[in-house]
Order: structure tokens, then sequence, then C-alpha cells
């Protein structure tokens, strides 16, 4: 009688515990490039790495800084190793070069190579997906293996922390997690999950261009560029005006580009 009341007592505490969802593991919804499994290999082994006396790292001793904060001198030291060892030119390139608050997403901005987690980029507007007809809903991009992800800790639009997506999981309920690497945490390399929903998340520095965003004067980089260059195809700019700088000139001609086809100004 006492074992049976001990086994029921376990098994009642046993359904006490909250149940761990089964977890799958996602597809990439675009192709991995071959470079980014190097990146992910060489970010993988440095996992375990922990900074010495008084905050001393090696990624920081790469950026010129040994006792800097060394979130994005990690990421950018393994980027230069893939390039090292392999030969290719992702520095500068595919991904920033950079320490310091802001640097990092405001390249990836540039690039025309950013996704914000509620679809809205501040300074711009809002995004969609390349080809959709809907706004991108807040949680709606899953980021891809090799995607930056840029954190606040003040809930502002500022940036406090980068790690980079290794993969992503859904468990049974549709939940998705990021499955991070990342350094300085606190004072190591290690792989970390966040929730998708997290609203820490300011966005994603993409592997891939995949949205299209609104647009206003003042606006400047990639996406400008490649909306200039139509409209020169269009004659409503001159050639060579395609400088990647929404100014007067670019104004005007979409103003004249809505005025002749029936559009809202």
């Amino acid at each position: 009688m006492k074992r049976l009341l001990t086994l029921l007592t376990l098994l009642a505490l046993l359904a006490a515990l909250p149940a761990h969802a089964e977890e799958t593991v996602l597809r990439p919804q675009w192709r991995v490039p071959d470079y980014v499994t190097k990146l992910l290999e060489i970010a993988g082994a440095e996992v375990g790495y922990s900074e010495g006396p008084h905050g001393y790292s090696k990624y920081g001793e790469y950026w010129g800084d040994p006792y800097a904060q060394w979130c994005a001198e990690y990421l950018c030291w393994c980027v230069d190793q893939v390039d090292k060892t392999h030969g290719t030119e992702l520095l500068h390139n595919v991904y920033p070069l950079y320490s310091g608050q802001n640097t990092g997403m405001r390249w990836f901005i540039r690039q025309g190579r950013f996704i914000a987690r509620n679809g809205n980029l501040e300074n711009w507007g809002y995004q969609w997906f390349t080809g959709a007809e809907e706004f991108i809903k807040a949680g709606e991009y899953i980021p891809q293996p090799g995607d930056w992800v840029f954190f606040t800790w003040t809930s502002d639009t500022d940036t406090d922390h980068v790690a980079m997506v290794e993969y992503c999981t859904q468990d049974e309920h549709g939940n998705v997690s990021l499955h991070c690497l990342e350094g300085n945490n606190p004072n190591s390399v290690a792989r970390v999950t966040y929730a998708i929903s997290d609203k820490k998340i300011l966005g994603y520095g993409t592997v891939h261009d995949v949205a299209d965003w609104t647009m206003r004067q003042g606006n400047s980089g990639e996406k400008v560029r490649q909306l200039q260059e139509k409209l020169v195809y269009l004659g409503l700019l001159p050639e060579g005006s395609a400088d990647g700088v929404y100014g007067t000139a670019t104004a005007d001609a979409i103003t004249g580009f809505q005025q002749a086809n029936g559009l809202k100004v």
C-alpha cells in the first residue's frame, strides 16, 4: 500500500510538471549558401571559448580593443576566418566589419537586407516579401541560417547585442524558436535559444534579399538605388542619376509617375 501511494504521488508530481513540446527543425525557405555552412562550422567550433581577466578576448584583440564587449567582434572574426581559410570575400560584402551600437544593423539596411521583426522599419516604413501583396506581420519572417539577429535590452530602437542564426525549430503548437550562436554571453561563446516573438529582437540582417520596403525622402541605400534604376528605365530620371539617395529629384520622379498613372500622390 505504501509503495502504491508513493507511485501515485510520483505520477501526480510528473503530471504537474510543464510539458515539453516536441520540436521540429524547420527547413530553410531559401538555399543555404556554401559560405554560410562554412561560417556556421567555424562559429560553432568556438562554443565554450571564455574571455580572460578584465574581459580580454581574442575577438576584441582582432578588432583592436582586447577588452571590448565582443558579441559583434566574435561574428566578424568568424567571417574573417572563412575568408582567410576559403578565399571568400564575405566581409564588407555579405557581412559588415564593425564594432559599436547600431553600426551593424545600419549596414544591413544600406545593403537592402534587413527585416524588422514587426515588419515596420524605423525611418522607412512597412515591409513586404518580394511579390507579396500584404505587409509582413510581426514574427512572420523566419530567419535563415547565417542571418544576424539584432537585439535591444531597453525596448528602444538601439541595438545592444547581436547573434547569428544556426537554425530554427517549431513545436507542436506552432511556436518558432531561433537557435543562435553568440559571443559575450555573458563572458563566453554559447548556443542560445530565443522565441521568434521575443520583443527584444529588433530585426534580422539577412543573407538573402527577400523583402521590399516603403521608402521616403531622405532614405538612402541599395533599395533606393534599385528604385532609381527603374525610374531611369522609365525615363523619369536621367541616365547616371541612380546614386542611392532619395532626394528631391527622386521624389519629383515618383510624383510624376503617380500622376501619370492615376495614383494617389
